[in-house]
């Protein structure tokens, strides 16, 4: 089973956020993050329930060799990717869009 993955416009912007911080840091560092993370998200696709229920229907995937998680909820024909927070930053930020 693959399904698609979708981005609320909230994690959209976390991604340009760590994409931009990323690309003031070093060459191929921004390449590298957005490699990482689109591997994460062909693995959520392809085994959405593999990961852990962290809150409510809230899953939780983790980015290779980046310290950010994507948090993510499962609708019957697509994955809805809420944030992608900084392991380190209060979970409340993500917490708060656990109601999409």
């Amino acid at each position: 089973m693959t399904l698609q993955v979708s981005l609320t416009p909230e994690a959209e912007a976390d991604v340009q956020e760590a994409h931009l911080w990323y690309s003031e840091r070093g060459i191929g560092l921004a390449e590298d993050f957005r490699r990482s993370l689109d591997e994460c998200f062909g693995r959520i696709s392809s085994h959405p329930e593999s990961y852990p229920v962290v809150h409510r229907e809230v899953r939780r995937a983790l980015l290779r060799r980046f310290p950010y998680c994507i948090f993510y909820v499962l609708e019957p024909e697509r994955v809805v990717v809420i944030g992608c927070i900084h392991a380190r930053r209060d979970p409340r930020a993500w917490r708060v869009r656990a109601a999409v």
